[in-house]
């Protein structure tokens, strides 16, 4: 396949391209620089200009798939009502440019996975969520929903549209992991804020594994949960991590620390009782590597692949 990608250089992005390459298949790069020329054996750039709309849509030609990941991040620091805005004009504002440019496009390419969020369904509770769930309240509920509104173009424009429900992705090199293991190697985490909310998951392997398995069913369009199906409860998580890390963690970590470490949106996120299920993924064939946060904990902390991109 050719596979063209926006955020690339990110966390998922990243591993997605090893993956795709390491695979024979040609991965296009969307970039906001000039386009570089040579790199590994398939990997090409085309030039994306998010803010003015315009894609290159020459060295777009042959697409048989776009993977739009692109997106401000979310847990950052300082957290103030300009990140709010940054955030959600990264995902509603640029999806919604960049599906007109491909709409706009004589022969746009038949496949869309746009990004989105589990963020979608808010604070469940007891209640599981699966794709048919109504969306919730709160700045990362309305982030996904506009996310997701904004690849109207492209369907009308006949292109297949799925969107990534996409829960907390566990990976060594990258997103809450990242903060959490320096806290529990010195002793902290034994839970995050009351430790009850459940956290709705996904391995970096998984999340993948998904998008691939997703590049290859474009029957499948509309909103698609990648997430665990065994959502698990906070402090069961911080007992997981301190299990596979050796290092149990004796102190709890207060919610407004949470906060300070991991920025506003926090209480949406890590602190948010949320409990999603990949029923689409499931029903659709897709088989799970690590569907326990046990075994996907210690394969990340004992196994850990490097973040390769080429």
């Amino acid at each position: 396949m050719r596979v063209a990608i926006t955020g690339a250089t990110g966390l998922i992005g990243r591993a997605l391209t090893t993956s795709l390459l390491s695979d024979g298949h040609t991965v296009v790069r969307l970039v906001r620089r000039p386009p570089l020329d040579g790199g590994a054996p398939g990997l090409e750039e085309a030039e994306w200009r998010a803010e003015q709309g315009r894609v290159d849509s020459v060295a777009l030609r042959g697409t048989d798939a776009v993977v739009h990941l692109a997106g401000a991040p979310v847990v950052a620091r300082p957290w103030a009502r300009r990140r709010h805005e940054l955030v959600h004009r990264s995902r509603a504002h640029f999806t919604r440019e960049l599906c007109r440019a491909l709409a706009g496009m004589d022969h746009p390419p038949p496949r869309l996975l746009s990004a989105s969020g589990v963020h979608y369904y808010g604070r469940t509770g007891s209640t599981v969520a699966v794709e048919g769930h109504p969306p919730g309240r709160g700045f990362l509920s309305r982030v996904c929903r506009d996310w997701e509104e904004a690849t109207l173009p492209a369907e009308e424009a006949g292109m297949s549209v799925a969107h990534l429900r996409t829960g907390l992705v566990l990976a060594r090199e990258g997103g809450l992991l990242r903060t959490l293991v320096p806290l529990q190697r010195m002793g902290l985490g034994r839970r995050l804020g009351p430790g009850d909310q459940y956290l709705t998951w996904i391995s970096l392997t998984d999340q993948v594994g998904a998008i691939r398995f997703l590049l290859d069913r474009p029957d499948l369009t509309g909103p698609v949960n990648l997430c665990s199906p065994e959502p698990v409860g906070n402090a069961a998580f911080c007992r997981e991590l301190g299990r596979a890390l050796g290092r149990p963690a004796l102190l709890p970590i207060p919610a407004a620390l949470v906060r300070a470490a991991l920025g506003g949106p926090a209480e949406e996120s890590v602190l948010l009782d949320l409990r999603a299920h990949p029923q689409r993924l499931e029903k659709a064939g897709y088989s799970f590597s690590f569907p326990m946060v046990d075994r996907a904990l210690s394969d990340i902390l004992t196994h850990p692949r490097p973040s390769t991109g080429a």
